[in-house]
């Protein structure tokens, strides 16, 4: 299951992605917003990344107006590693190299069609490990005050 939320400046995306989940069987929680109102994404990037970090979604997708401020606020959450991708090249990227579990797309950056198509990428990219791995284990020393 992927958790998805948005803010009012990325709800256009949420929408188009939730179409193609709809269109491919793939299973979703929304935790909002489905409306173009303002609304503060903070309580909706902690909905989504607590879903991911105790399991009960596999991944997450947040959309914002950049993808920043969602992001920002889904990091804050330990054991989430959430990125801000603007090309197809990142989102290939963050989960081969940094096993990103959230990904985080601007509505003022991006289309819905490369909404999509980032979504996609990331849903089926596989982590390497290997040297990356060591990278992932200094992320989580950060995390406890270790490093």
């Amino acid at each position: 299951m992927i958790a998805i939320g948005a803010d009012h400046g990325g709800v256009n995306l949420k929408l188009a992605i939730q179409a193609y989940f709809d269109e491919n069987g793939i299973r979703y929680k929304d935790f909002g917003t489905n409306k173009t109102a303002s609304v503060d994404y903070g309580p909706i990037a902690a909905q989504v990344a607590h879903a991911v970090a105790n399991g009960e979604a596999e991944k997450g997708i947040l959309c914002c107006g950049t993808g920043i401020g969602i992001s920002i606020a889904a990091n804050k959450v330990k054991g989430i590693r959430a990125a801000v991708v603007t090309n197809a090249f990142c989102a290939q990227a963050t989960r081969q190299h940094n096993d990103a579990n959230i990904l985080c797309l601007g509505g003022r950056v991006i289309s819905e069609v490369e909404a999509v198509e980032f979504t996609k990428i990331f849903l089926n990219t596989p982590f390497e490990g290997g040297r990356h791995e060591r990278r992932i284990q200094q992320i989580a020393a950060i995390e406890n005050g270790e490093l």
